[in-house]
């Protein structure tokens, strides 16, 4: 039994995890046989928005006590994550992860990651072990690691900040994955294409199944 070490930052697409990638992602990963363990950072959200209305809100919340409502209590925070320990890494996409670890979504190319997520992959990358990403996720990948492949659906601009960054961007459609096995990095668009839940729990059994084609 391989172990996948999961990393959310939160509960909703607009300023967390994407919550149907997250939950896909955990179903894909227990249809295959194999088991999980979730994280995300136990800091305060960058923002709460109201997803009814997009509208942002005066709170705070915990990125880690909200996406326990995902885990449904069983989480770890960020800080306990060792590459030793795990087989596999993946990263739901989501808005609210283009936010909290890492800034694309606020500051485009010139977006900060956040230490501990970049430790991560670095850890998961020195260690040739397959780290796969939904959504807009990988851009992340492309951020810390460079000399990647991997996709983001076929948005021209998002392409072109990729390979300004020095990775190179594929272009694919609904529940493909991209496997830059030299890297060992794994790549599907998700909701960063039109899409229904049906295709994003397609993209993730997928996503899951190429990895363990790889390990």
């Amino acid at each position: 039994m391989k172990k996948f070490a999961v990393i959310l930052c939160g509960c909703g697409s607009l300023d967390g995890s994407e919550i149907h990638e997250a939950t896909m992602t955990l179903l894909a990963i227990d249809k295959h046989g194999h088991s999980y363990t979730i994280f995300a950072p136990d800091e305060d959200q960058y923002q709460v928005v109201n997803h009814i209305t997009h509208n942002v809100m005066n709170e705070k919340r915990n990125m880690l006590v909200e996406a326990a409502r995902i885990a449904r209590g069983n989480i770890a925070p960020l800080s306990d994550f060792k590459a030793d320990n795990f087989d596999a890494l993946i990263f739901p996409g989501g808005n609210g992860s283009a936010k909290n670890l890492f800034t694309y979504g606020l500051h485009g190319i010139k977006m900060k990651i956040r230490e501990d997520v970049a430790a991560a992959v670095k850890a998961m990358h020195q260690q040739n072990k397959p780290i796969g990403a939904m959504c807009i996720a990988p851009i992340l990948l492309a951020k810390v690691l460079t000399n990647v492949v991997i996709t983001l659906g076929t948005d021209p601009n998002v392409a072109s900040d990729v390979q300004k960054m020095g990775a190179t961007h594929i272009n694919t459609q609904q529940t493909e994955v991209i496997a830059d096995k030299q890297n060992m990095i794994f790549t599907t668009p998700c909701y960063m294409l039109p899409a229904k839940i049906s295709d994003i729990e397609e993209s993730a059994y997928n996503l899951i199944g190429t990895i363990l084609e790889n390990i």
